[in-house]
């Protein structure tokens, strides 16, 4: 489903457009504006995806909730609640990523049915195989499954010669890596909060739009508009995310017409956080611990720590590379707010540890930065980028943070300058599951000397929660990007010197 433009992405971003247009003109008295939106985003009085039009506004409601930082379930209007959004800074509260339950479809958890398509053969493969006597013959000799002794094991799936068998399962808990999608008493889909990682992969593969995270739209335009220096700090999946238009220059002077006083690239700070772990790896790996994890996705980092506690040194200590872009840019400029911009939705996680909070102001999606982009009607075709326009950039192995395995391929190139004779073994763990197949090996002692690289996300930041573009079309584009940067180490940034100063 990813990568196919659907409704439920037109519902997401009409939100964010309409919040982002309400915080751009906003003003003391304009209180009921917010409860206007609903309307805009669903005019008339028949529905168009649901069973009636007040269904499909009590989710829009649910969303604009959600979009202005609020609680989920808060009740009565929009503006009722709406003295909460309008402040320059918001934290958020937990939960991030909540259920819609008006929107949730209820789908029944995991099942293997026996489809219209059964043709009744007499070698019957399926209840050949099944381990539990679970499949049974009707009076017309085609098959069906007793789902009270059905284990799910899927040995009939694979035998049916007509492929009549089919393998249901929710799309949410499908994508959830941490077995966190439970059902609540009336079948609708819960999320244990005890496992979620926030990774967003629930968010972005329910078909119905019945799940959402919270944004900081409302606060930034706010934090803008009363003249706060906003520095925004932009991650190298950006490439490519607002069409073949938005240059790097031309992104910079759009965001510049938001509200931002400047664009950063985060790559530089991947430069220094990859320098930093490629020490961390020679002086730790195996002299101290068995392996190394690396640290820049925090979804990774928190599945790892809490499913593997004995594990919680070995992730690496170096800082994100988000954090350390913010610690360099308020470095610089100590009374800008930082806003960080990337694919990930656990980013606003991170963002919201007290350890964190000082570095890190605000954390939107490429997606939420193009309801601002939509909202002030911005035209890449038609801006015109000047000199000042031209990002400070990290280097090619810094930009390939961008997509699965380009965290340890930075790294390994480090090591091969600092230490030229020493092998480095490397796995890359692609989304939760396979994060946590790697970590159970790493358990058994299989992965001992190894560098572990893990990615919440399948394909890794160009496929987080809060991107726009096709994974495929994303990949290309960063290859792209990183082939063009002037320095391909990471080791040659001119940042690195600023290493302790930034530690500190």
């Amino acid at each position: 489903m990813r990568g196919v433009h659907s409704a439920v992405d037109d519902i997401r971003r009409g939100v964010f457009r309409e919040v982002a247009k309400l915080a751009y003109e906003w003003e003391p008295g304009d209180r009921d504006k917010v409860d206007l939106i609903p309307y805009t985003l669903v005019p008339g009085d028949v529905a168009k995806y649901r069973h009636d039009v007040y269904l499909e506004r009590a989710v829009i409601i649910a969303r604009v909730r959600l979009a202005l930082g609020m609680n989920i379930n808060i009740g009565g209007h929009l503006s009722t609640h709406i003295d909460e959004a309008v402040t320059d800074q918001k934290y958020f509260e937990t939960p991030l990523v909540n259920i819609i339950h008006s929107a949730c479809n209820a789908c029944p958890p995991k099942q293997i049915r026996i489809t219209d398509s059964c043709q009744g053969c007499i070698s019957h493969p399926c209840m050949n195989v099944c381990p539990k006597d679970a499949i049974y013959l009707d009076k017309d000799k085609h098959c069906h499954i007793d789902q009270s002794k059905c284990i799910k094991c899927g040995k009939c799936f694979n035998q049916c010669p007509y492929r009549a068998i089919s393998y249901l399962e929710r799309p949410c808990a499908a994508a959830c890596g941490m077995n966190a999608i439970e059902s609540d008493e009336q079948g609708r889909a819960k999320i244990n909060y005890n496992k979620c990682v926030s990774c967003g992969m629930c968010l972005v593969n329910c078909p119905f739009g019945a799940i959402a995270d919270k944004s900081q739209i409302f606060q930034l335009i706010t934090a803008m508009r009363r003249h706060d220096e906003v520095i925004a700090c932009v991650a190298p999946a950006f490439v490519g995310q607002f069409g073949k238009d938005a240059t790097p220059s031309k992104l910079k002077a759009a965001m510049k017409k938001l509200g931002f006083s400047d664009v950063v690239e985060v790559s530089i700070g991947a430069d220094m956080c990859t320098v930093q772990e490629a020490h961390d790896f020679l002086e730790e790996v195996p002299a101290k611990q068995p392996f190394m994890g690396t640290s820049c996705c925090p979804a990774w980092s928190m599945m790892a720590k809490t499913m593997f506690p004995e594990f919680k040194d070995y992730i690496s200590m170096a800082l994100t590379p988000m954090v350390i872009t913010a610690r360099l840019v308020k470095k610089a400029v100590p009374e800008a707010k930082i806003c960080f911009i990337g694919p990930c939705s656990a980013k606003k996680l991170e963002a919201n540890r007290r350890t964190v909070r000082s570095d890190v102001d605000f954390v939107l999606t490429f997606e939420e930065l193009q309801g601002m982009f939509d909202a002030k009607e911005i035209d890449f075709a038609a801006i015109e980028a000047g000199p000042d326009d031209e990002m400070d950039a990290g280097s090619g192995m810094g930009r390939g943070f961008a997509v699965g395995g380009g965290v340890a391929a930075a790294v390994v190139e480090a090591i091969k300058h600092i230490d030229p004779e020493r092998e480095i073994k490397i796995e890359y763990g692609d989304g939760l599951r396979e994060c946590r197949k790697m970590l159970m090996l790493a358990k058994a002692g299989k992965r001992d000397g190894y560098l572990l690289e893990g990615m919440g996300c399948p394909g890794g930041c160009v496929a987080g929660a809060g991107t726009i573009r096709p994974v495929k079309e994303s990949t290309a584009n960063v290859a792209k990007f990183k082939a063009e940067a002037d320095e391909e180490s990471c080791t040659a940034s001119p940042f690195i010197n600023w290493m302790v100063d930034v530690e500190d």
